[in-house]
C-alpha cells in the first residue's frame, strides 16, 4: 500500500490528465445514457404494443443484450463494424453502451407504463385525445416519475460500466489509471486515486437524480 503523503503528491500532479479523463468518461456516459434512454423507450413501446411481432423482436432484443457481456458487445461493434465502415472508439464504445444500457431501460419503463392506472388511458380517449397523445401527455409522465429512481440506479451502472472502454484504448479513466500505474511500477496508487474520480462522478450523478425526485414531488402536491 502507498503511504499517504506518496498517495497525496500522485493525486496533485495527476490532477489535470485525470480531469481529462473523468470529463471523457463523464462525457461517453451522458451520451450512452441519452440515447439508451431513447432506445430503451423504443423497445417498451414495442414491447406493451401487443403487436406480436413487435414483442418478439423486443423480447429478442432485451435476451441478446442481457445475455452477453459488455465487453463482447463493445468489440462487435468497434472490430465487426470496421469491416463495412470505420467507427471511431467513442461512438463504438458509446453505441455499445446505449445498447446495453437500452435493454435494462425498457425493462424498468415497461414496467412503469404497464403500472399506470388503465383507467388514465380510457379516460384520456374519453376527453376526445387519441391514444398517442394519450400515451405521451398523461401516461408517459407519469411512468418516467416512477422510474426515476430505478432509472438513476442504471445510470449509475453505465457510468461503472464506461471504463470497458479501456479495452478499445479509450483515454477515459481506467485506462489512464492502469496505463500509468503500469509505467511508473505503482498500480495500487493509480487504482485507488481513479476510484476517488468514480466515486466523485457517482456522488454527482447521484445528486442530479435525486434533485429531479424532489422536484417532482414537490410538483406532485
Amino acid at each position: 500500500m502507498p503511504s499517504f503523503s506518496h498517495f497525496i503528491e500522485v493525486l496533485i500532479d495527476t490532477k489535470d490528465v485525470f480531469l481529462k479523463a473523468m470529463l471523457l468518461t463523464l462525457e461517453l456516459t451522458v451520451v450512452s445514457i441519452l440515447i439508451g434512454i431513447v432506445i430503451g423507450l423504443f423497445f417498451a413501446l414495442m414491447k406493451i404494443s401487443k403487436i406480436k411481432v413487435l414483442e418478439l423482436i423486443s423480447d429478442i432484443y432485451v435476451f441478446l443484450v442481457r445475455g452477453t457481456p459488455l465487453i463482447v458487445q463493445i468489440f462487435i461493434l468497434y472490430f465487426g463494424l470496421s469491416g463495412l465502415f470505420l467507427l471511431p472508439d467513442f461512438w463504438a464504445a458509446s453505441l455499445a453502451l446505449a445498447l446495453h444500457n437500452g435493454a435494462y431501460i425498457s425493462e424498468i419503463l415497461r414496467g412503469t407504463i404497464q403500472g399506470v392506472d388503465k383507467g388514465q388511458m380510457e379516460a384520456g380517449r374519453s376527453l376526445g385525445m387519441t391514444k398517442v397523445l394519450t400515451l405521451r401527455r398523461i401516461i408517459l409522465p407519469q411512468a418516467f416519475r416512477r422510474a426515476l429512481p430505478p432509472l438513476g440506479n442504471q445510470f449509475i451502472i453505465g457510468l461503472k460500466d464506461s471504463s470497458l472502454a479501456a479495452f478499445i484504448s479509450m483515454n477515459e479513466l481506467f485506462n489512464v489509471a492502469t496505463t500509468l500505474g503500469s509505467n511508473n511500477f505503482d498500480e495500487m496508487t493509480y487504482l485507488l486515486i481513479v476510484a476517488i474520480y468514480y466515486l466523485v462522478l457517482v456522488a454527482l450523478l447521484t445528486l442530479i437524480v435525486n434533485r429531479f425526485e424532489k422536484r417532482l414531488a414537490i410538483s406532485d402536491r
